[in-house]
């Protein structure tokens, strides 16, 4: 007696195993599964831009109706820079290394040409005491951002050539120094010395990361220093700052002088424990002085109390964390130099201005990274951090991804075949 074979299910049109399995393939390939560290980093980086965005609004309601004629402007503006950042960073994270290098001289030479029309022409937009923005038309801008971002490229890219000089300060620290402290120099010409400070620490902070003995290091740090120093008594309004924040009676002394620093903390007190509310604080209206902005961390505690403020510093460690292990994990000499310049800008200028809000430094005019309102920076420093995803990638991750999908596939069909 013929034995008749088993009947199977005919299979539904337009579908074909093997093609799905190709199809899932080159899906994994498209969104790879990547490095632990590179998620750490992407996933802090959205939450606190997304915060930002929450507390932008809330501290700007006031202001915007004032200035702009509407409640939500300033929070519109901002939410329009995060939508083009974000993207940014993504297709920043996709470059190689080697695009990067080829770009860090042409981005330092435009960056710089660009803040020198800010000191030089009449371009350039005085704002608080600052010379610091560019204005073409009806738009304005901050290149002194855009050269942060071109000097985590160079400095990667320079690193990388005098990699075996690092030990020599003469043939390799001093012309990295030379550059470097060029394009920190037209920013100071501007009087920003809150951005001053934050781009030299970057630019000592990751050589001294990278390896170069402090030894080496120790002559540009007292001399800048000095120059520091020279530059903030310079200034009638910086010698009030700094005056200021060493007087104990400060608001009895000088009223104005202390406005700034005395409302944040009384914004601070006002929150307590669990803070006012979202939305409920009493500093945005009109008391506290940039408070979307430089001071927007003092809102944070008042409307957030001191739960929030704790959260925010904690998910600031938690991105020096991430930072801390892409540096640790990498192993080309661009990719650890623009890491850690990336690490210092971004957690160095958040310290500074929590600093200044918590009355632990005088008044340095730096906002608080992702979260305060300001569109350039907002931009320049997504666009940063896309630059360390980039180098945080795992280069073997779609392999294996594709390799478990294909292995997966196969283990279906051997399934399918050992049931019949």
């Amino acid at each position: 007696m013929a034995t008749v074979p088993p009947r199977t299910a005919p299979a539904k049109p337009g579908t074909d195993p093997a093609g799905v399995a190709a199809a899932r393939i080159r899906l994994a390939r498209l969104f790879q599964v990547e490095s632990a560290d590179y998620y750490l980093l992407l996933g802090t980086t959205l939450f606190l831009t997304v915060f930002g965005l929450v507390m932008v609004m809330s501290s700007s309601i006031v202001e915007s109706k004032i200035e702009d004629d509407g409640f939500l402007v300033q929070a519109g503006r901002q939410g329009l820079y995060a939508a083009i950042g974000v993207p940014i960073m993504l297709l920043a994270s996709r470059v190689p290394e080697r695009v990067w290098m080829a770009l860090a001289w042409p981005a330092l030479a435009v960056s710089c040409a660009l803040q020198l029309l800010v000191v030089a022409t009449d371009l350039g937009i005085e704002d608080g005491g600052n010379t610091n923005w560019l204005a073409i038309g009806s738009f304005q801008f901050q290149p002194s951002e855009a050269i942060k971002v071109s000097l985590v490229m160079w400095l990667g890219m320079i690193v990388t050539k005098k990699e075996r000089q690092l030990g020599d300060f003469v043939h390799g620290i001093l012309p990295i120094l030379l550059v470097g402290g060029g394009a920190i120099g037209l920013v100071l010409l501007g009087g920003d010395l809150g951005t001053v400070m934050i781009m030299a620490l970057m630019l000592l902070g990751a050589l001294f990361l990278i390896g170069v003995r402090v030894r080496l290091l120790l002559p540009p740090i007292i001399l800048g220093g000095l120059l520091f120093w020279l530059v903030a008594i310079s200034s009638e309004s910086r010698v009030r700052r700094i005056t200021s924040f060493m007087q104990e009676q400060c608001a009895a002394i000088d009223p104005d002088g202390c406005w700034q620093i005395q409302h944040g903390m009384f914004a601070l007190a006002n929150g307590g424990v669990f803070g006012v509310g979202l939305g409920n604080s009493a500093a945005k209206w009109s008391w506290l002085p940039a408070a979307d902005n430089d001071f927007i961390f003092a809102i944070i505690g008042e409307e957030l109390g001191l739960i929030g403020a704790v959260v925010v510093i904690g998910m600031f460690v938690m991105l020096a964390v991430a930072f801390a292990r892409v540096l640790r994990s990498v192993r080309t000499p661009f990719a650890k130099a623009a890491t850690a310049a990336v690490l210092v800008w971004v957690i160095g200028q958040a310290c500074v201005n929590i600093a200044v809000v918590l009355k632990l430094l005088p008044v340095l005019g730096v906002p608080l990274p992702l979260v305060s309102a300001g569109g350039t920076a907002l931009l320049t420093t997504l666009f940063a951090i896309g630059i360390v995803l980039s180098v945080a990638r795992d280069p073997e991750a779609a392999v294996r991804a594709a390799a478990r999908q294909a292995a997966r596939a196969a283990k279906r069909r051997s399934s399918g075949a050992s049931a019949r």
